[in-house]
């Protein structure tokens, strides 16, 4: 395998950590007090081709390999977790999956203004009695005519406030359990739809996270992504691509960690030497740069096999998995060396352990991920081929 970028994806890496440098790390305290960032950023993201950069050019998007999305949110996430959680959203779980999944004429409708930043997209699947037991939805989607009716609650949605498209998962046979559940293509604009943000995070404060609420919203058929009952299958392919991402972010939290937690050992005395020179705070550092390099190798040999149109479930489970607790390990560890400082918010570490938790919690907590890897390993699950896998890259 070869390791190292082309000459498109290091350009590509330099110019979102030029972005991230410039436009994010300035500003980032600010917009954590404010509890949202600057809307602004969406163009700024648009104008760089990151709304849909691993989307076809005939849909918008800047046509690059899957590799390519995982160095975007690494870069993102050294920044800041609420900028690559944008991306992993609005591309990952939403374009990707219009991509995988998707008619011809909801690509031109939906996915396209997406791509182009035109529009934002998002996903409701988590309800408050339903998150690692997805069959326990109790939001419902009741076939009237040409229309499907939609009632129900979504919660924990990023970009409640800020999407325009969200893919929702509802059940549209209870009886059948998870074969009864069914994905639709939601726009704010429907009537009976409403959004409310959760207040007081402990985590990724500058981001936009919150309930979805639809009552008798009436749905198009037009707007049913996929076939009926085939909405568990459509959420797990997107939860492949959405764990990509988080995972690749995770990456960008270690580097982060890495970099906040070098700079202080070189500042910082104690007992006559430079605290880097302790060997306890050695094996902190040791110990990121080792999580980092693992992690990192997780993430694009799972990104490889998305370029060949491979299904990777089991790689990207591990990926999400180990990166993100390595993440977690990284932010806590940066505190420490930190020491009394890392409850300052003159120091960003406070901020990176903040963040680092809610990742080892979404699209699959960690108990989820251990259990899906010993699974496999016992021979009790398996990968097959889906009837539509994401596009192979480069797209023809």
């Amino acid at each position: 395998m070869d390791f190292e970028f082309t000459e498109e994806q290091e350009m590509l890496r330099r110019t979102v950590r030029k972005f991230t440098d410039e436009e994010i790390i300035p500003h980032i305290r600010e917009w954590e007090e404010a509890g949202a960032f600057d809307p602004a950023i969406w163009q700024r993201l648009a104008d760089l081709g990151l709304m849909g950069v691993c989307v076809p050019e005939e849909y918008g998007g800047s046509g690059m390999d899957y590799n390519s999305l995982a160095i975007v949110c690494e870069e993102l996430e050294r920044g800041d977790t609420a900028f690559r959680t944008a991306v992993s959203v609005h591309t990952g779980l939403n374009c990707m999956t219009l991509m995988q999944w998707g008619t011809e004429e909801q690509k031109q409708k939906f996915l396209t203004p997406q791509a182009k930043g035109e529009k934002i997209g998002a996903f409701g699947l988590t309800e408050p009695g339903a998150g690692s037991d997805v069959a326990a939805l109790a939001t419902t989607a009741v076939r009237d005519g040409d229309d499907y009716v939609l009632n129900g609650q979504k919660t924990w949605i990023s970009l409640c406030d800020s999407a325009d498209h969200f893919l929702v998962f509802a059940y549209t046979d209870k009886t059948k359990k998870h074969k009864g559940i069914t994905a639709f293509i939601v726009e704010r604009t429907r009537p009976g739809f409403s959004s409310k943000a959760i207040k007081g995070k402990y985590g990724i404060r500058s981001g936009n996270t919150g309930e979805l609420f639809f009552e008798d919203v009436r749905i198009p058929a037009g707007n049913r992504l996929g076939e009926e009952g085939e909405g568990f299958k459509i959420a797990m392919s997107a939860l492949d691509n959405g764990r990509f991402t988080v995972a690749a972010g995770a990456c960008g939290l270690i580097q982060a960690c890495l970099e906040a937690s070098v700079k202080y050992c070189r500042e910082r005395e104690t007992f006559g030497k430079p605290i880097g020179d302790h060997q306890l705070v050695k094996r902190m550092l040791a110990n990121m740069e080792a999580g980092y390099q693992m992690s990192r190798l997780l993430v694009y040999r799972a990104g490889e096999l998305k370029n060949k149109g491979i299904r990777n479930t089991r790689e990207t489970s591990l990926a999400k998995w180990q990166a993100c607790d390595f993440a977690n390990q990284a932010a806590d560890d940066a505190f420490q060396i930190h020491g009394a400082y890392g409850y300052s918010d003159d120091y960003p570490v406070a901020r990176f352990l903040r963040n680092s938790k809610a990742p080892v919690i979404y699209e699959g907590t960690r108990e989820i991920h251990t259990l899906m890897q010993a699974d496999y390993v016992l021979g009790n699950r398996e990968d097959r081929p889906l009837n539509r896998m994401l596009p192979a890259w480069p797209f023809s």
